[in-house]
């Protein structure tokens, strides 16, 4: 909490490398004088090369199809790059070994490329600068004497525009006709949670890769023969079924196999005794700031979890975590530690929970090994039982988290720092059982800026903490009681429709909690998406005042945010994805803040749930 504003990610400086061929390669390959008889047998390979079936027969990281502006036809390609992605669209072709091929589109935009890779000799690409018009791009090559098969594709380049795409043909002679694969068979269920269930079959010979379908409707595609579909809504009856993909298409459905996800572990730890709408908020315990120290007797009724700020670790990778009260020289008006264990007792018995918050702005931990982790869960520990508390916050923020450069993957991860936490709060909830509250506030470039960056990224150079606390989410979501983000002290985040928002107004709040409720594709992979988080798991983290942090919005923006995404009205520019009346909330930074705004956040909050 309280620290500067976050500058999103940035990928090293790449140049546009294109490999055109001259024409005394041309000449070298023999593409220059094809025959009219060898013209005559040629054929046009590329499936909907003219997009008019949506983007059925390719595969992109990002695209869709438009009805304007187009080449021909009713429909054309647009794609969109970000800062990690260059937006391609491809598909695999079968082709002849030891023949020529014309490949030809048109395109718009800047920055904009075709080509063919895998093609046996010379991989070509030709491409547009800029073209603000529909121009044509046109290169050719040979196939290498075992080639049977080439990838033609187009993209754009990395933070550029948009650019469009449409009537790509690739000429010449068709390869061998091949036939879809055979259904898949073994089709089986592993292991089941409340919001997951492992799915794997038997391999089918020729397959390139395999669709997975639940209840009729396909959910995702994969290379391997095992997935574990997620998202799930906890005691809920799913089917699945499974078909086989080659480049001749897609095989029967297999039989139908069905699970039923498990009940929900006490809604998520500790969630069934929150109310349906419940206002967090932190409590400055062991320190003061212009603020001023509030007694925890003194919290009002309204605020229904209250984090008290801070435990520290006696150094960054220690892991031994220290909670102490602010001293009387600091906070004139602190109670001693027997009041405020009362004080914490009573809020209990009034149905509020009291939790430890980790780390804060100051509270760099990184728990780099085992012992580090052990020793964070005994003093962790130490500090609930001493006062008698209900769970615990990770607030982690600076550099507590980043990833290895060989962490690429959010639902296997390797670093250390992310597999020790998430073990020693999967240590801590087994301790102390379903009850126990779990809830985390990271900032937005751990979270949001994931669906652009990722760790150090596919070509390095990028800040790895980007989208860090993803893993240790996605691992802990079956016993997450609350996510609530900071959308404050953040720089510009791209939402899901590829649009930068920024602080000062409601639009912000909506896109980045649109993103937590509707899942995103981490990094822009299509096929690598973080599923979304219960409404009920979510509440939206806001600055209590100007001073305490920047970020702050008016109650009537709040209230806006609020009717967007619980009831789809006052929704501005941005359009959300759903609508989620059992939102969880808000939380604040701070209690204290509030306070000296004369409760201004929570008289908002109480008078919009009532």
């Amino acid at each position: 909490m309280e620290r500067a504003v976050v500058q999103r990610a940035r990928p090293l400086a790449r140049r546009p490398l294109v490999t055109l061929l001259t024409a005394a390669a041309l000449a070298a390959s023999g593409l220059t004088a094809l025959t009219s008889a060898a013209r005559a047998a040629d054929a046009d390979l590329a499936r909907n090369g003219g997009f008019e079936s949506a983007l059925d027969g390719w595969t992109c990281t990002a695209g869709t199809t438009v009805t304007s502006p187009v080449h021909g036809g009713t429909s054309a390609l647009k794609a969109t790059p970000a800062g990690a992605d260059n937006a391609r669209c491809s598909q695999t072709v079968s082709v002849k070994p030891d023949s020529p091929y014309t490949l030809s589109g048109y395109v718009r935009g800047t920055y904009v490329y075709l080509g063919a890779s895998g093609t046996g000799t010379t991989d070509v690409s030709t491409w547009a600068q800029s073209a603000p018009d529909w121009q044509q791009l046109t290169t050719t090559f040979r196939t290498g004497p075992s080639t049977t098969r080439v990838t033609i594709y187009t993209h754009g380049w990395y933070g550029t525009g948009a650019y469009h795409a449409d009537d790509i043909s690739l000429t010449g002679p068709g390869g061998e006709t091949q036939q879809p694969p055979a259904v898949p068979g073994g089709l089986k269920t592993g292991s089941v949670t409340s919001s997951a269930v492992a799915l794997s079959w038997s391999p089918v010979p020729g397959a390139t890769g395999y669709a997975v379908y639940r209840d009729g409707a396909k959910v995702s595609t994969v290379t391997g023969t095992s997935t574990t579909v997620t998202g799930l809504t906890p005691s809920t009856a799913y089917s699945f079924q499974v078909t086989a993909v080659n480049d001749a298409g897609e095989s029967a459905r297999s039989a139908t196999v069905t699970a039923t996800t498990a009940q929900r572990p006490d809604d998520g730890g500790g969630s069934s005794d929150l109310p349906a709408h419940a206002l967090v908020g932190y409590l400055h315990a062991s320190f003061a700031n212009g603020s001023g120290y509030t007694r925890m007797a003194d919290v009002p009724d309204s605020w229904d979890v209250i984090d008290l700020a801070f435990g520290e670790p006696t150094s960054v990778t220690s892991g031994d975590i220290r909670f102490e009260r602010c001293p009387v020289a600091e906070c004139p008006n602190v109670e001693s530690d027997a009041e405020f264990k009362a004080a914490i007792k009573a809020k209990q018995a009034a149905g509020k929970k009291v939790l430890i918050s980790i780390g804060g702005q100051n509270g760099q931990v990184q728990l780099t090994s085992t012992a580090a982790r052990d020793k964070f869960v005994s003093s962790v520990s130490a500090i609930i039982d001493e006062y008698g508390l209900d769970g615990l916050d990770i607030d982690f923020e600076g550099h507590s988290l980043s990833l290895n450069a060989d962490d690429t993957d959010f639902k296997n991860p390797k670093t250390p720092v992310i597999v020790n936490l998430v073990s020693a709060v999967k240590t801590l909830k087994a301790k102390y059982g379903d009850g126990f509250v779990l809830t985390m506030a990271p900032e937005t470039f751990f979270v949001q800026l994931g669906y652009q960056y990722y760790g150090t990224g596919k070509w390095g150079g990028q800040d790895p903490r980007a989208g860090a606390y993803l893993p240790v989410i996605h691992a802990l979501r079956d016993d997450l009681t609350l996510l609530h983000v900071q959308d404050y002290n953040s720089g510009s985040i791209m939402g899901l429709d590829n649009q930068y928002h920024s602080m000062g107004g409601a639009d912000f709040h909506i896109a980045m909690t649109d993103m937590l409720l509707t899942g995103f594709p981490v990094a822009g992979d299509a096929n690598n998406v973080f599923p979304p988080l219960r409404p009920d798991q979510v509440a939206i983290g806001m600055p209590a005042s100007t001073q305490a942090g920047n970020g702050h919005v008016s109650p009537a923006e709040v209230t806006k945010a609020l009717n967007c995404l619980t009831k789809k009205t006052d929704c501005g520019s941005y359009a959300t994805h759903g609508t989620w009346p059992d939102l969880r909330g808000l939380m604040t930074w701070s209690i204290n803040w509030d306070r000296y705004s004369n409760w201004e956040f929570q008289k908002n909050f109480d008078a919009y749930f009532g």
